[in-house]
């Protein structure tokens, strides 16, 4: 590359990064926030698994943040080359706009290969490591899930306080039990009480001593003529809390989307090959599974795709706006972005027709977006 090119792709290179980091940043929090917040401020995980989860979080939240930051990029550089006449200049100069877009291109190919790489190796292996490393991390510290002074509701159909915790030993402790219209039909108040795990069927087991029961009408507990049924005990039976809902005992099966590529291909061979006495309802599933595994496969190639896709949009666009403002060119970059991905959304609605071929389908986006770079490279050339 000569100086004009390699001017063009250190700008471009640094903004592109730049964009690219604060989107993943974004992401990242935006998942940890879901998934880790409430683990970590009950003390569930430790400081050092929490930045290891993060870590691993990178590959996913960049898979979205790279076809994007490219974009933005593209057309935050573009656009300050622009309204400094910089790009005038160029013409001036008898450079054409393919020309000015040889290094942005180099660029996006630079990316796409690097997004190949994420979509088929590495999002897939740090997404599963993610997911396991997470139920290992909150099977560690099952009973950390009672957290005291806090109104606990993760388990469904009961409500939980505790006003003070000392390892297993609990004080001031209350319990409600709720019915399918979420009013109370028990409620349980204990001066004192036990706190255990029972690994073999994944519970809590609470023993609970120098308790009050108060029992409702089921049929209407809100309804105060009949008195409900009062009692106090030394000790009380043990209360069982499932952890099922909010630590597996086993991992669930592997979406496709985090499938490793050689599996994803494996399954989808496997689901076109007929079974022999297949009900009809059967073959229907079969198919629609087939063509949702299709489906994932073609979503890794078009993640790829669309890096030089809005690559090579955005430098049309960079050009015509001519706008060096950081908001002008992250809303037109998001605009085109979102349209993207609702035509992509769109088609993945189409997983249960096997005979529309929604996996060929998705590649229709890219093809859209391609010819639409086309037309604005035509549009700006000529004038």
């Amino acid at each position: 590359m000569n100086l004009l090119d390699r001017y063009i792709f250190k700008s471009a290179l640094f903004t592109c990064l730049g964009a690219v980091g604060l989107l993943a940043f974004v992401l990242i929090l935006g998942n940890a926030m879901r998934d880790l917040l409430g683990y970590a401020i009950s003390g569930q995980i430790d400081a050092l698994t929490l930045v290891r989860l993060l870590a691993l979080l990178v590959p996913f939240v960049v898979c979205f943040a790279l076809p994007m930051g490219m974009l933005a990029g593209v057309l935050l550089t573009l656009g300050r080359m622009s309204a400094d006449s910089e790009i005038t200049a160029m013409r001036a100069a008898g450079i054409s706009l393919a020309r000015v877009a040889r290094p942005l291109i180099i660029l996006a190919l630079l990316g796409g290969a690097l997004a190949l790489y994420i979509n088929l190796v590495a999002m897939p292996a740090t997404r599963n490591r993610y997911k396991q490393e997470l139920i290992e991390a909150v099977r560690a510290n099952p009973l950390n899930f009672i957290v005291p002074r806090t109104f606990i509701r993760d388990f469904p159909g009961f409500v939980l306080y505790i006003g003070e915790r000392q390892g297993t030993e609990l004080h001031d402790f209350w319990f409600w039990q709720l019915d399918d219209q979420q009013r109370v039909v028990k409620q349980i108040h204990a001066a004192n009480g036990s706190l255990d795990y029972e690994a073999a069927t994944n519970s809590l087991i609470l023993q609970l001593g120098e308790a009050q029961a108060d029992i409702r009408s089921e049929k209407a507990p809100e309804r105060f003529t009949s008195p409900p049924i009062v009692g106090t005990f030394g000790a009380t039976d043990a209360l069982r809390l499932s952890l099922d809902r909010l630590m597996p005992r086993t991992v669930a099966r592997t979406k496709y989307d985090y499938m490793a590529i050689s599996a994803l291909e494996q399954v989808r061979d496997k689901l076109a090959r007929p079974v022999e006495g297949e009900t009809p309802d059967a073959r229907a599933e079969r198919e629609r599974q087939h063509t949702k595994a299709g489906l994932a496969i073609s979503d890794r190639y078009n993640n790829t795709l669309v890096v030089l896709t809005f690559a090579l949009i955005g430098v049309p666009l960079g050009i015509k706006v001519s706008r060096r403002e950081t908001s002008a060119n992250l809303g037109v970059a998001v605009a085109i972005a979102l349209s993207y991905y609702f035509l992509s959304t769109s088609v993945s609605w189409l997983d249960r027709r096997p005979d529309l071929h929604p996996e060929l389908l998705s590649y229709v986006p890219n093809l859209i977006g391609l010819a639409l770079a086309g037309w604005l490279f035509w549009r700006s050339d000529r004038r």
